[in-house]
């Protein structure tokens, strides 16, 4: 098992994306950059070159530590409280 620079990585199990867009975005007919999942509960949101930066909204919200880019060819994920990148195996 890949060693992680923070301790959230270690608790994460597969999830669902809640969208095929972001959420927030999609119900407010709204339009987004990129977008990211929440690796808690797989919440899809809108990166921070966004409008509306949902993803970093639902860290606030719920405190939800991981996000990855679900955009084509990325397999990175991001650890809010730990500030760390960490690729993710594709």
């Amino acid at each position: 098992m890949a060693q992680h620079a923070c301790k959230h990585f270690a608790h994460l199990h597969p999830v669902t994306p809640s969208a095929k867009g972001c959420e927030e975005c999609l119900k407010m007919g709204s339009s987004w950059v990129h977008l990211r999942m929440c690796l808690v509960c797989g919440h899809v949101g809108c990166c921070d070159s966004s409008p509306n930066k949902h993803a970093t909204k639902h860290f606030h919200d719920t405190k939800h530590p991981i996000m990855r880019s679900v955009e084509p060819g990325e397999s990175w994920a991001w650890c809010f409280v730990d500030e760390v990148v960490e690729e993710l195996p594709q």
